[in-house]
């Protein structure tokens, strides 16, 4: 075909989280390879992909050992149905992972996707109460500023208006209270006074009407469709004392900040329960996508407790989950999953990553004393800043300007409205980090002039 990808495909997709019409001015980019940090175009220029293909390419792209490892699996078995089947890939990772959480969690509930994710642990929560003899605990809980997919389960756990408002009418509306955003700080305040403040209206909350409340839902340390909202670990202690006070399920979304993206490999492993040391705060219900497998494959999961798992364990099938979809446990998704898990491993990642976020945050330091840039904040692998923009004109297209002039320079980055941020892959060398920290400043300077 003579038309360009990028006409071909204004043609004939519907892109997601996009105004389609806005392609009519700036096309979708065009990429037809990618290699480490680095997508390429039809023209081979190259663009550092500073958000990780949206928050799920941990270890580059095309990557040989995750590569390596889809191949062989794929010579072995593609894929087979999980109802009343089982395989070696599925059986690992679910090992593995609950080794993670010391057996804390387990019992892997496999899915595609993170609304999916989150719509099973909602079904899961709400169907255990039925079989415990409360079907009344049926409500949910949910933090201001909120985002868990847009399924719409994850949807009416959402509270993003954007996403949810023409779909009012299909959703179940949840609690909502306050979230320990530390960027609402009062004159004096700290971070962790804000989560104080945020767990009390919780309390609050389950003072009145915990009876009728199944789970609350939160995305532990950062919010990430907030603007990358960033709070203080306590926070994670307090709500599972509550929830254990109040009976009522914890649900630790970590879609987007878990597989140590937010500096450990579980997000709530940076809240201690209070027990001793070296214990750590575990929610009931656990939900993971983006990177488990590496950007590779959809997948995701939920992990829970052997309390959760066995009030469904019984002869009767209306006590079974039957929550399924036909890839549940796909091998080939699974077997890249336990190849991001052995690179974890050999490389000492974690450790790496400290490093790594360490020289970063250096040579973000010109951005971060920008007059116009506000809440200047880091998180293990997340960077993000808000930007002032009196003007409301130019404040309301800040957003693609940034991206198109990013774009320009070589870097792939899409703020949250005047919130800019960075979620880069974990291998980024010297070199890609001081080009990403050079052309956000660069890409911000010309961003609030244009």
């Amino acid at each position: 075909m003579s038309a360009s990808l990028s006409s071909r495909s204004t043609a004939s997709v519907w892109h997601p989280c996009t105004q389609m019409k806005r392609h009519e001015t700036q096309p979708p980019l065009a990429l037809v390879r990618g290699s480490g940090a680095w997508l390429y175009d039809e023209a081979g220029k190259g663009y550092l992909d500073g958000l990780s293909s949206w928050w799920v390419n941990l270890f580059g792209h095309a990557n040989p050992r995750i590569n390596a490892a889809v191949k062989a699996q794929l010579d072995t078995l593609e894929h087979v149905m999980l109802a009343g089947c089982t395989h070696a890939p599925v059986v690992e990772l679910s090992e593995r992972l609950a080794a993670l959480t010391g057996h804390a969690l387990g019992h892997c509930f496999y899915a595609s996707d993170g609304a999916s994710a989150v719509e099973i642990a909602l079904k899961m929560s709400a169907h255990y109460w039925r079989n415990s003899g409360q079907p009344l605990r049926r409500d949910f809980v949910c933090l201001a500023q909120s985002y868990h997919g847009e399924t719409l389960g994850a949807l009416g756990v959402t509270d993003v208006p954007l996403f949810r408002q023409a779909y009012d009418g299909l959703l179940r509306p949840a609690h909502i209270v306050a979230s320990p955003d530390a960027r609402a700080a009062r004159p004096g305040e700290s971070a962790r006074d804000v989560a104080a403040r945020a767990a009390e209206t919780l309390r609050q909350l389950f003072e009145a009407k915990a009876d009728t409340i199944a789970a609350l839902i939160v995305e532990p340390l950062v919010q990430c469709a907030a603007g990358m909202a960033m709070h203080d670990a306590q926070y994670l202690q307090d709500i599972r004392r509550l929830c254990d006070q109040y009976h009522v399920h914890l649900i630790a979304d970590e879609i987007a900040v878990g597989c140590g993206r937010t500096g450990t490999f579980f997000a709530c492993e940076q809240a201690g329960n209070g027990g001793g040391e070296g214990e750590r705060m575990w929610p009931d219900f656990l939900c993971l996508s983006k990177g488990i497998s590496g950007g590779y494959l959809p997948l995701s999961l939920v992990m829970t407790t052997p309390n959760v798992y066995q009030a469904f364990y019984d002869d009767g099938i209306n006590r079974a989950f039957l929550h399924s979809h036909s890839y549940t446990g796909n091998p080939l998704a699974c077997r890249a999953a336990l190849a991001c898990l052995d690179i974890f491993e050999e490389d000492d990642v974690l450790n790496a990553n400290r490093v790594r976020a360490r020289r970063l945050s250096t040579l973000l330091a010109p951005v971060a004393a920008h007059p116009q840039v506000r809440h200047f904040r880091q998180q293990g692998m997340i960077w993000a800043f808000d930007v002032t923009v009196e003007d409301p004109a130019h404040a309301a297209t800040f957003s693609r300007r940034f991206h198109a002039l990013a774009l320009e320079s070589g870097l792939m980055l899409r703020p949250i409205g005047k919130t800019v941020y960075l979620m880069p892959p974990y291998i980024l060398n010297d070199h890609e980090q001081t080009l990403l920290a050079e052309g956000v400043q660069s890409a911000l300077a010309e961003a609030l002039r244009t």
